[in-house]
């Protein structure tokens, strides 16, 4: 075998990839404290990377749940054209077929019917308008935890002939637990609807609206009291994996046909929408400011290993080493660095995201009691969802990959004889 032919086998054997990034990762290790430096810098990139996404999406994914557990629910199924009338008229008949089609839903947690009205509440001297709830008690307390909101008395079953009042309306009306109002107002079809009820409880909302006007009783009660029989104007839902909902709410629309209209939470609330999609624009800012912080300092580290190894460059080149080997084995190192810092990230983020998701952060103070005040829970959980840990390592690993191109420059720009000074 000639030496041509040698030179050439040889070269098809360090431009294989295997051969390549053995020979990258013994490099590595030569200098084992540049390297931990480096990745190390990869490490608590991604590491902060992933709290701050963890935290971001949990806060709102809170947030939201705060809000819809308040009433509304994440969605609702009306009659088609009730959200634009609210009126009894337009409400539709409630059955074990279709109670059981909403519930084959894959993603549907819990469901609860309500018939929703209004009427004038009296007591003994003042009459004020309320919103009328008709509600199963059971049902309805998986999806807005309604016991947990009681203050005074029980909380209300199937059968009974007794209401849950808001603690305003009921300072409104001078009432208390034990007391009987008097409810008039207009029922189906235009009928009188008219009912003498005591007072079972008492709860206190969040939301000031709902605390100043809210009255539940039981459903079979309200339809009985509305002359509406069998009927409801909307059925709460709930889903296991919030995230799905949009998906979630298009099958619930394809199997119940253009008679009904299924409204997401979002739908019905579009000012706390919108005022949650501002939230998080301004959280993108503050992510992308902290990604600007990740590519200075992975791009110090590269800087400080080019300075670092200038001379041990050189002389690869001055001994005849070819600059786009030089350029593919520095690449090569790179990516195992940030891979590798990458992988130790996402291993170190995982029980920290758990413990704060598990023991989230809590606001005290007078900051705490505005939160709790308006019902929202004074804390900071994380999101645990898988997705955030695989976005951030790659956001940081393509900062990373898009930074290697300066040792390239720098080994393009390389004069042997300057570097070896």
């Amino acid at each position: 075998m000639d030496f041509n032919t040698h030179t050439d086998l040889s070269k098809a054997k360090f431009l294989s990839p295997g051969w390549l990034f053995t020979l990258a990762w013994k490099n590595m290790w030569r200098n084992k404290s540049r390297t931990l430096i480096s990745m190390a810098a990869v490490f608590f990139s991604v590491l902060l990377s992933i709290l701050a996404a963890s935290l971001k999406e949990g806060i709102f994914n809170n947030l939201i749940k705060n809000v819809v557990s308040f009433y509304s629910g994440y969605a609702q199924i009306h009659q088609r054209g009730y959200w634009d009338e609210q009126i009894l008229d337009k409400s539709f008949e409630w059955t074990p077929q279709l109670a059981q089609k909403i519930a084959s839903g894959s993603n549907i947690d819990s469901y609860a019917p309500r018939l929703e009205s209004f009427a004038l509440a009296s007591g003994d001297q003042i009459t004020k308008g309320c919103l009328v709830v008709g509600i199963d008690p059971d049902l309805e307390n998986k999806i807005t935890a309604l016991r947990q909101k009681i203050t005074a008395g029980n909380m209300i079953e199937k059968r009974d002939r007794e209401v849950m009042l808001a603690e305003g309306l009921a300072k409104r009306l001078q009432m208390q637990v034990g007391d009987t109002l008097v409810l008039i107002g207009q029922g189906y079809h235009g009928s009188t609807a008219a009912g003498k009820y005591r007072i079972k409880s008492l709860l206190r909302f969040g939301s000031p609206e709902l605390n100043q006007k809210a009255l539940f009783l039981p459903l079979l009660l309200a339809q009985e009291l509305y002359a509406a029989e069998n009927r409801i104007t909307s059925c709460v839902l709930s889903f296991k994996k919030a995230p799905l909902l949009e998906s979630s709410i298009g099958s619930i629309r394809d199997q119940l046909g253009t008679e009904y209209e299924v409204m997401s939470w979002g739908e019905m609330m579009p000012d706390i929408k919108q005022h949650i999609e501002t939230d998080t624009e301004n959280m993108n800012y503050v992510q992308g400011i902290l990604y600007l912080l990740i590519a200075f300092g992975i791009f110090g580290t590269w800087l400080m290993m080019m300075m670092e190894r200038k001379r041990e460059l050189g002389m690869l080149v001055a001994i005849g080493m070819q600059k786009r080997k030089l350029i593919l084995l520095v690449i090569a190192e790179s990516i195992l660095t940030v891979i590798g810092g990458c992988i130790l990230g996402m291993i170190a983020a995982l029980p920290v995201v758990w413990y704060l998701q598990k023991h989230p952060l809590r606001l005290g103070g007078e900051t705490g009691k505005a939160y709790e005040k308006f019902g929202f829970e004074a804390i900071f959980p994380t999101s645990s969802d898988p997705h955030i840990f695989w976005t951030q390592a790659l956001t940081v690993l393509t900062i990373g990959i898009v930074l290697s191109l300066y040792p390239i420059y720098k080994i393009i720009r390389l004069n042997p004889v300057t570097a070896m000074k």
